[in-house]
């Protein structure tokens, strides 16, 4: 496996930003996506979300290896948002928040955010959600459901992002009827996942004030450098055929691959990996 850093920007016109990194799906970490004149650099911290909304239960989730039959890893638990922030200051914990939506619970956060839209108006500022996690932590390599751009922000701490085109999903062994791999990039050998050796992307890693633009379809792992939580915002895949996909999968393919596990339970799982790692001999048997 390959990876090279990300470039950053900062200061770009959305035209600039529409042609050089939108249309061509290039991933960038923009260093001023969310103004320097927002409240949030000064009034967000743990303590401030404890004050508002520590008593919000919120689900958490854990380790995703053992759920490689879920389109959607399920929560290992619930606690109390003060809770959780209380054990990712204290010590690293593999658990998570993922699509946390705060800014729904207490929406007068919104008013805290000043994005500098380098889309021109195509990001979707109504619908943030917040990423938690502890240090340590990691998601499973996958990608968006939705096929939308996705523009990450980082709040408090590091994270380290490692992202590969779509038209390497045979050689990250996607999992079919899913959004994931079952090769894990980091920790999966390439004696066990030899399709690995013949990847290349990026690594990038955002700290307060970075944005990482993700493009539509784009695999991420995500790993937790230190303890620290990002928000993310969307905007719509470029093209038709990208935006029925992102429909698709949705609204049919998630909803079929659920009905055939409650079918043939381990017997799906079973089926699927075999077929992910006869795909990935084949993507081999093309580079070599």
């Amino acid at each position: 496996m390959k990876l090279k850093p990300v470039d950053s920007i900062s200061g770009i016109a959305p035209k600039e930003f529409v042609k050089d990194y939108l249309k061509k799906g290039q991933p960038v970490i923009i260093k001023d996506f969310i103004s320097k004149d927002s409240a949030c650099w000064h009034k967000w911290s743990y303590d401030y979300f404890k004050e508002i909304a520590g008593q919000e239960q919120v689900d958490v989730y854990g380790r995703e290896e053992e759920s490689q039959n879920h389109a959607a890893s399920p929560p290992v638990g619930k606690m109390t948002l003060a809770e959780y922030l209380d054990k990712i200051s204290a010590e690293p914990t593999e658990l998570r928040l993922f699509l946390f939506n705060l800014l729904k619970i207490r929406p007068e956060l919104k008013k805290d955010i000043i994005y500098n839209d380098v889309t021109g108006g195509k990001v979707i500022q109504w619908l943030p959600y917040l990423f938690f996690g502890g240090e340590g932590s990691a998601t499973r390599n996958h990608f968006d459901i939705d096929m939308s751009h996705v523009f990450i922000s980082q709040f408090q701490g590091s994270k380290r992002i490692w992202l590969f085109p779509n038209d390497q999903s045979d050689l990250l062994y996607k999992l079919p009827y899913n959004f994931h791999s079952i090769a894990n990039p980091k920790n999966s050998t390439e004696v066990d996942y030899p399709g690995l050796k013949f990847i290349e992307g990026y690594e990038a890693v955002i700290n307060p004030g970075d944005t990482l633009y993700m493009p539509a379809g784009w695999w991420h792992y995500i790993q937790y450098d230190t303890e620290g939580y990002s928000i993310s915002v969307r905007a719509l895949a470029n093209t038709f055929s990208e935006k029925l996909l992102g429909a698709r999968n949705l609204f049919i393919t998630r909803y079929f691959d659920d009905a055939m596990r409650r079918v043939f339970k381990k017997k799906w799982l079973d089926f699927k990996i075999e077929m992910a790692k006869k795909r990935a001999q084949k993507a081999i048997r093309k580079r070599n």
